[in-house]
């Protein structure tokens, strides 16, 4: 019997190649959700997030006309057990993205994001021009009973359209970091997300 993870792979597989972006819902259940919810970066996110800058670590700089969010980086080795939960799925994709599409992706970085209301991120692609390593671009949402008209899209511009992506909790959007121009629409209550990459090299703990 094919399991379910393997029809859920697949299909992200299959959305990637097609249209270099893909939307799983239910990627973790509630349970699991609750579990990243409680940790103490997100329960104490003034002791632990940082504004989020522009570019890589050699050219960071602040620019709160581009994007508003506030971010705490992982150690994704070391990580809080519910948050390993995630990051052992994404490994288990990240295997099978290798061995479907030969990615020779090795590596994930990850951090936790918090958008505060009416804050948001302009156009722009994950991939930097001076560093290609971003391959896959991986967003989790942990946002419960959000509704449509509390804003926050993902807005996706893929093959001359426009798809809004609502920042359900559970929900896993994976996209072409090099190829997918995106943006994050204002919402009228905090977004929240684990937001990161596969890296085709080990990266260094930040």
């Amino acid at each position: 019997m094919i399991s379910r993870e393997s029809i859920v792979f697949e299909q992200i597989v299959d959305d990637l190649a097609e249209k270099g972006f893909s939307v799983t819902d239910s990627f973790l259940d509630d349970r699991e959700i609750e579990a990243i919810l409680s940790v103490d970066e997100f329960k104490n996110k003034m002791l632990h997030f940082k504004k989020a800058g522009i570019g890589n670590s050699a050219s960071l700089k602040i620019n709160e006309s581009v994007r508003g969010d506030y971010i705490s980086w992982l150690d994704t080795k070391k990580a809080h057990l519910s948050i390993s939960v995630y990051v052992n799925r994404l490994n288990a994709l990240q295997v099978y993205l290798n061995k479907t599409l030969f990615l020779s992706l090795k590596d994930i970085e990850l951090h936790l994001t918090s958008y505060p209301v009416g804050s948001y991120y302009r156009r722009h692609v994950d991939q930097f021009k001076q560093q290609d390593h971003r391959k896959i671009s991986v967003i989790l949402y942990l946002n419960r009973d959000w509704r449509s008209e509390q804003g926050g899209q993902l807005r996706v511009y893929s093959q001359s359209n426009e798809i809004d992506i609502f920042p359900v909790a559970g929900r896993l959007v994976c996209m072409r970091s090099d190829l997918i121009e995106h943006e994050v629409l204002p919402a009228s209550r905090e977004r929240l997300s684990v937001t990161g990459w596969m890296l085709d090299q080990l990266i260094d703990i930040k």
